[in-house]
């Protein structure tokens, strides 16, 4: 059978478009405005307002700018939240991204290395190898991954290592980091399959390499260092504190001072291949050797939202994950599923269910960012108040509201405290988790 557009094809499309409803003043509109603005639904705005029954006092929004950091932002977000409260801070403080993001990439190496030696045998156009040359490394990252960096490295004020240019614009240093890697990639793969070399000499390359990369982020960076003093007024009183020679692990013990074990990654992933009720992780995904695995929860969704309740009910934000492009006027600060009629104004069907959405590449998590509230009625949820880290000038001074229909199609990740779980929900995350292909759309780094 032949597929070929034909003239007479054309002839017919065209006589329908000359047909439909209102096609002329439609063309004009939307070029004229483009897509979004012409399907902008105003009422979306009224339905969004930003009032909420529960809401979590957090304070000023922070920036990550032209970094793809927002992972990080939002899990040192809801470690400050807590801090704020404890020691009457003020509400500027932040935690130093720049930190993290030094120790990630350096480890994103280390750990794209150990792939690549594994994988040293297959072809290269083999998927798994392909899929590892494609992006050795990124700013992006899971909430585990963090874990894994804080349970090594600490964490510090921002005051003790404060954004860099190239913190905040990464797309140079990324250019660079992935070149580097490539290139290092086929110096491994030649020492194994063309040179036979043994184990020590495949070390030794590894390190001369790792040593190299060290330079080249701390060039980037500055070489984060290993202690500081913690000085800050109280918000309330005004009080000037000083506390010195701190490292950032010791600041970790004694300022956040949680068990990181205790927090857990929830997912709502409705696909056939994914049971409810079981755990999963994703071959290749991490950041740290040695470090804390990826480890996924799949629940259905109203029990995915009650955990999240719960833990706003007790004061406690919530990260979470979600592919924030979908359905979002960031101005605004609106995420809602009417906040633009697409398939009105095209006369056209776009209806995907959320499983269909993730297995056919249309949707995935794309973004993390904080819950910090919630506003409840008959105990039902009706809409989310949400903390962005893409500064005060969007949104409601960097908040966003979050309706609960899109939550239940877009949010794919929540992380939260093993405390608010049932015993059964327990012994579910308990399990061994089934292990995902690296592609799997909940493999995907916010």
């Amino acid at each position: 059978m032949n597929f070929s557009i034909n003239k007479e094809d054309i002839a017919n499309f065209h006589k329908d478009y000359r047909n439909h409803p209102n096609s002329s003043v439609l063309e004009n509109t939307v070029t004229k405005n483009g897509v979004r603005n012409a399907s902008f639904n105003w009422h979306s705005i009224a339905d969004n307002a930003p009032h909420f029954s529960i809401d979590l006092k957090t304070g000023d929004v922070s920036d990550q700018k032209q970094s793809g950091r927002c992972w990080m932002f939002a899990a040192l977000n809801t470690m400050r939240h807590d801090m704020q409260q404890k020691f009457n801070l003020p509400d500027n403080f932040e935690l130093s991204q720049a930190y993290q993001f030094f120790w990630d990439k350096f480890e994103k190496s280390n750990y794209f290395y150990q792939n690549v030696i594994k994988t040293a045998k297959k072809a290269t156009d083999s998927r798994k190898v392909a899929w590892l040359m494609n992006e050795p490394q990124n700013d992006g990252g899971q909430w585990d991954m963090l874990c894994a960096l804080i349970s090594k490295y600490g964490v510090m004020p921002k005051s003790a290592m404060p954004e860099s240019f190239n913190s905040s614009n990464s797309r140079g240093i990324d250019e660079v980091l992935n070149n580097k890697l490539r290139h290092d990639a086929v110096v491994l793969r030649k020492m194994i399959n063309e040179d036979h070399a043994n184990e020590e000499a495949i070390d030794k390359q590894r390190r001369k390499m790792l040593n190299e990369n060290y330079r080249i982020l701390a060039y980037t960076f500055g070489e984060p260092v290993s202690h500081f003093d913690f000085e800050y007024r109280t918000k309330k009183d005004n009080k000037f504190h000083r506390d010195a020679n701190l490292t950032p692990q010791k600041f970790f013990e004694k300022y956040v001072g949680w068990n990181l074990d205790d927090y857990i990654s929830i997912i709502q992933a409705p696909t056939a291949d994914k049971k409810y009720h079981q755990t999963y992780t994703i071959d290749m995904l991490g950041n740290v050797v040695g470090g804390r695995e990826i480890k996924h929860l799949n629940l259905p969704m109203d029990e995915f939202k009650q955990l999240a309740i719960e833990q706003l009910k007790n004061g406690e934000s919530v990260w979470f994950g979600s592919d924030v492009i979908k359905y979002s006027e960031t101005k605004l600060g609106i995420m809602a599923l009417n906040t633009y009629d697409y398939d009105k104004l095209f006369d056209v069907d776009l209806e995907m269910t959320k499983a269909e959405a993730l297995d056919y590449g249309e949707s995935m998590m794309d973004h993390a960012m904080v819950i910090t509230g919630v506003d409840l009625v008959d105990g039902k949820p009706t809409k989310w108040k949400v903390e962005n880290s893409w500064g005060n000038k969007v949104g409601h001074k960097g908040y966003f509201v979050m309706s609960d229909a899109w939550m239940d199609k877009y949010c794919y990740q929540i992380v939260i405290n093993k405390k608010y779980l049932s015993d059964d929900l327990k012994r579910d995350y308990a399990k061994s988790p089934v292990v995902l292909k690296p592609w799997d759309p909940m493999g995907t780094l916010a």
